[in-house]
């Protein structure tokens, strides 16, 4: 095949043929080999990475070292609302939802934290931190954070959804705040989730009450901006 080398630039020409190309591959498929495809597209090897540099600037591909070049999925929707889990809107969806416990430690409360929940600042705290994949591909890093006096309920956690593992134990929670931002991934967060570094992460910020309405639980979650978007629910 070869290009129309007409005024736009052959890379971005071929980076918007390798776009509509890219219905045809199932998510997680690689693309062929850059030497195949610069021979088939009629280029040079430059030229073909830069066209999919483009395209992993967009979030569509990701480079795996070692692998090639991998087909990224769309970003599905989660609809967040007072009621909403994770977990179970995105399995109404039919997607495959995993929660895996990466961490389990003690911490101390800041000022932010110990107005939120109503405790005293430096008060102690138990942090389970979890990695949520969806169809088996990395998503979203969340941290969630309660009062040291819960421990105990949280003691036979090891993954899953919390919400549903709290409701199983009496203790239904509600959305009662939540703050959305977005921001670049640090080293670590990018390697668990699989994204390159210059793709922004979306981050919530939330805070969640019992049926009584005291505060119980404080969770930031980390997500891929390519692979997740959010619904805010009124």
């Amino acid at each position: 095949m070869q290009l129309s080398r007409q005024d736009e630039p052959v890379y971005r020409e071929l980076a918007d043929i390798l776009r509509r190309e890219l219905s045809s591959y199932q998510a997680g498929d690689f693309l062929p080999g850059e030497v195949h495809m610069a021979e088939r597209f009629g280029v040079n090897r430059h030229t073909l990475r830069r066209a999919i540099d483009e395209l992993v600037f967009e979030g569509s591909l990701l480079r795996r070292q070692g692998k090639g070049t991998q087909v990224l999925d769309r970003p599905l929707i989660y609809p967040m609302g007072a009621e909403t889990s994770y977990s179970q809107s995105l399995s109404a969806q039919g997607v495959g939802v995993e929660a895996l416990l990466l961490k389990r430690r003690y911490c101390y409360a800041s000022r932010e934290e110990a107005q939120h929940l109503g405790i005293a600042e430096m008060a102690p705290m138990i942090e389970l931190q979890t990695l949520r994949k969806l169809d088996h591909q990395p998503v979203s890093l969340i941290r969630h954070r309660y009062c040291a006096s819960r421990a105990p309920l949280l003691a036979d956690y090891t993954g899953g959804s919390l919400r549903h593992y709290l409701r199983e134990r009496d203790l239904p929670l509600t959305r009662t705040h939540s703050l959305i931002g977005a921001r670049l991934p640090n080293r670590d967060e990018a390697a668990l989730l699989m994204m390159p570094r210059h793709l922004p992460a979306l981050t919530v910020f939330t805070l969640s009450r019992d049926r009584d309405g005291h505060p119980v639980e404080l969770a930031q979650s980390t997500s891929r901006s390519d692979r997740f978007q959010y619904q805010v629910m009124t």
